[in-house]
Order: C-alpha cells, then structure tokens, then sequence
C-alpha cells in the first residue's frame, strides 16, 4: 500500500495526528469529505420538497438524480479551480475537483436510488436510514482522519442534516 501511495504521489512522510499521510489527507480525503457532506445534505432539501409535493417516487428520483448531478459539477469545479494547490500543499487541483465531484455524486445519488421504489412512503422510510447511514459514514471519517470526538461530529453533521431536511419537507408540505 505504501508503494502505491507513493507512485499516486502521496508519499509525504509527515503523518498528521491521526498517523496518516499529510499529503493523503490533504489530496483525497478533505475533498471526498467535503463532497460527501455537500452531496449527503445539499441534495436533501430538493430530494424531500419534491417527495412531499408530489408524491410521486419517478419525479422525485429525476429531481435527486439532477441535484446530484448538478451539485457534483458544480463542487467539482469549485474545487478545481478553487487554488493551484502550490500554496496550500493540497496538489493537483484537477485530481482535488475530480475527487471532489465524484464524492458529491456519491452523497447525493444514495438517498436518491430508494424512490426508484414504486411506493414514495416505502421509498422515504429507505432514503432516511440511507440518509443516516451517510451521516454515521461522514462522522467516522471526521473521526478517523482528523481525530475529531465522533459523537459531536455526529451531532454536527446530524443537525446540519436535519435542518437541510426540515426545509426541504416545509418546502414540499407548502
């Protein structure tokens, strides 16, 4: 693993204080991370208004496809063209925006694959435990990679998650 790391041009040997590769934690997990969150809890507002308002599982899935696909572009090139990477350490800016949208994508379109379900009742109750689970996978990479105390980064996480929803579900009950 190392050896691979280090032809991906990870192979910085300062270790961050959780024992990983600064260079790997600054190149592929702070932009996965970002674009998990963004994804995971941007998506959420359009995701459940349009549940609500419609009651229908194909539209509200082409909507969740769209903000997931529009939000990994548009995450995607901030990130990419957000700095060149000589300045802050954190590499490739292409890579970074790559990495950055994919992980956006991700935490978008799995809260998103339960309203291909034909039932949007059966379909909600997949997509909330869909949706903790992302939370829970969010505050274990805080957790892991950056040593934060899992159960207030979970609680983080967890109330940006539940305001984003809570809009979301006034939006489509209006």
């Amino acid at each position: 693993m190392a050896a691979l790391m280090e032809r991906l041009g990870f192979g910085g040997r300062e270790m961050t204080a959780a024992g990983h590769s600064k260079d790997f934690v600054l190149k592929v997990v702070q932009p996965s991370l970002v674009g998990l969150m963004d994804g995971s809890v941007s998506t959420l507002a359009p995701l459940f208004a349009t549940a609500f308002a419609t009651g229908d599982p194909r539209v509200t899935f082409l909507v969740g496809l769209a903000a997931a696909v529009g939000a990994a572009i548009s995450m995607g090139f901030s990130e990419g063209l957000s700095d060149d990477g000589s300045l802050t350490g954190r590499g490739n800016p292409t890579m970074r925006g790559v990495i950055t949208g994919v992980a956006t994508f991700v935490g978008g379109i799995l809260h998103t694959l339960p309203f291909l379900l034909p039932d949007v009742s059966v379909a909600l109750y997949v997509a909330f435990a869909v949706v903790g689970v992302e939370l829970l996978a969010i505050s274990a990479i805080r957790y892991r990679y950056f040593k934060m105390s899992f159960v207030v980064s979970a609680l983080q996480v967890i109330l940006g998650g539940v305001l984003v929803f809570a809009s979301g579900v006034l939006i489509g009950s209006a």
